[in-house]
């Protein structure tokens, strides 16, 4: 045994119990120590291990946070959604993305605390497939957004609200007394057959931060239904398609402004736009072919309407061969050897309508101007039309309603002589047995586009937006399918009807009681007989 090992085994027996043995690492520490303190030059800097770095996985799907939502579809769509105007309709033919485009619309608020907004349907069975394709949208597009059943109502986590609701009667709007919105859409807004609701919910249009967020009104929809004729009114004929224009009444078709007294009086108040769409608009549904097939079969009207979007046509209209792509042609002036006339259907608590029109060299029969009034008497509808004519060179005739000439229970004038006096110049329709039939015959063959000239031989300029609007949508009498019905809006139909069975024509043969100055003489030259 070694001396070392003999020494290391003595000390250990010998150390009492409980005693700890210094460590030898304790004396090296300290040595190590004394050594720094006495010599630290010859201390070496410490050497670090280098640590590649290591990919920590994300607390979320990157591939779902990428994912696209909602992605407009190029076109009518997206012009939609950044539409600036107060009240937007869009739509047209079936199958453009009219319900998404809606749905994705109040998007751009709900992630504001003090965005509140109301999309309603007609009825609650409507409602619910709305619902439900919120239900596949909102949770991804808005994440943590909350669905609340028993208030119908959606709510961001930042607070925005969107309530889904109906609006089956026109009492219903009472449950919205008192609110305020920055946002109101209406889905198939012709399924309302008045504007009432329409109208009372723009009250509801109200926000202490519109500023920050907008007041808008939105709707979707397809031609036809109840409320055709008043959106029509509203949103198609006061201006082209995907123009805006300032809001007008759809009464009188005037542009709707601050009253007198007002700050702002004069101003028009706010603008509207229609934005049509098609199912060649969306190509997720176009490029099948299965819904375009299906469309196709449809009875021709309704095929013309959700196919074709078209809103001059309706069942049972008396003129379903009226296109407005070709029977509507610019306004231009109208050259001074041209003819002239014009034709009027006088009513004073209803309307009355007035038209003036003109023949060209092809006699093409033109109406380049109306007049659409109410409550006016007969004299003062004198001086309005002959201010109106002053700059026109003169009107080779003009044709009023024969019953005008009937005295109605007075010694005086009637209404016909009244004008006449004013020197605005009349001569009595043709209301002769069997004329009605006779008259919308004949507008049936000026509408029918000519085989050798290839164009119809009667044509509206655009400016007569409300003939424009009547001719189309007139139904047949339901008891007399060869006429119209005379308890539809037929004041400008029966001016037209007037004018065009005196037998204008552009060439030699025309009367003219100015130019004679031989052969018959007309006892009457301002009627012509």
């Amino acid at each position: 045994m070694s001396k070392d090992v003999e020494k290391h085994l003595s000390l250990n027996v010998s150390l009492p119990s409980g005693s700890k043995k210094r460590s030898r690492k304790s004396r090296s520490s300290k040595h190590k120590e004394s050594v720094h303190t006495q010599k630290p030059a010859e201390i070496e800097a410490p050497q670090h291990e280098t640590i590649p770095a290591q990919v920590v996985a994300p607390d979320y799907d990157v591939e779902e946070a990428q994912e696209v939502v909602f992605k407009p579809n190029d076109g009518p769509q997206t012009t939609f959604l950044s539409s600036s105007e107060r009240e937007v309709l869009y739509g047209g033919a079936a199958g453009g993305g009219k319900s998404y485009a809606m749905l994705a619309d109040p998007l751009h608020g709900l992630n504001n605390p003090h965005f509140s907004g109301l999309l309603v349907r007609h009825t609650t069975e409507e409602l619910r497939e709305l619902i439900q394709k919120s239900q596949e949208l909102y949770p991804r597009a808005v994440p943590g957004i909350k669905w609340s059943e028993r208030k119908s109502q959606w709510i961001s986590p930042k607070g925005g609200r969107l309530w889904m609701s109906y609006l089956d009667k026109d009492t219903d709007v009472t449950r919205y007394q008192g609110q305020a919105f920055n946002w109101i859409g209406f889905d198939e807004l012709t399924q309302w057959p008045t504007p009432y609701a329409w109208d009372y919910m723009r009250s509801r249009l109200r926000s202490t931060y519109s500023k920050e967020l907008g007041l808008y009104m939105r709707a979707t929809t397809n031609p036809g239904g109840a409320g055709h004729a008043w959106v029509k009114k509203m949103f198609i004929d006061p201006a082209a398609a995907g123009k805006p224009f300032w809001a007008t009444d759809i009464e009188s078709g005037k542009t709707i402004k601050f009253p007198k007294g007002h700050s702002k009086e004069g101003q028009p108040l706010f603008k509207r736009r229609f934005i049509p769409a098609s199912l060649f608009d969306n190509p997720y549904l176009a490029e099948e072919g299965d819904y375009e097939a299906m469309l196709l079969s449809l009875p021709e009207h309704q095929r013309k309407q959700l196919l074709e979007g078209n809103w001059d046509i309706s069942e049972g209209a008396a003129f379903p061969e009226f296109d407005r792509a070709t029977h509507v042609i610019e306004q231009f002036d109208v050259p001074n050897n041209w003819v002239r006339f014009r034709a009027c259907d006088y009513g004073y608590g209803s309307y009355t309508g007035v038209l003036w029109f003109t023949i060209a060299p092809d006699e093409q029969l033109i109406v380049y101007r109306e007049m659409y009034v109410s409550k006016v008497t007969a004299s003062d509808l004198a001086d309005m039309i002959l201010e109106v004519e002053a700059k026109d060179g003169g009107m080779r005739y003009g044709v009023l309603d024969s019953s005008l000439w009937h005295n109605r229970g007075d010694t005086g004038p009637s209404l016909a002589e009244q004008m006449n006096m004013k020197g605005c110049r009349w001569r009595p329709s043709d209301r002769s047995r069997g004329s009605r039939i006779a008259g919308k015959n004949e507008i049936h063959r000026r509408l029918k586009v000519d085989d050798f000239l290839e164009k119809p031989m009667l044509v509206f300029m655009n400016n007569c937006v409300n003939t424009i609007a009547q001719i189309p949508s007139i139904p047949l009498d339901k008891k007399n399918p060869e006429d119209v019905d005379t308890k539809a809006e037929d004041h400008l139909y029966d001016a037209l009807r007037y004018g065009i069975m005196t037998r204008p024509r552009s060439n030699i043969w025309d009367y003219n009681p100015a130019k004679q100055r031989t052969g018959f003489q007309a006892s009457d030259t301002t009627f012509g007989y």
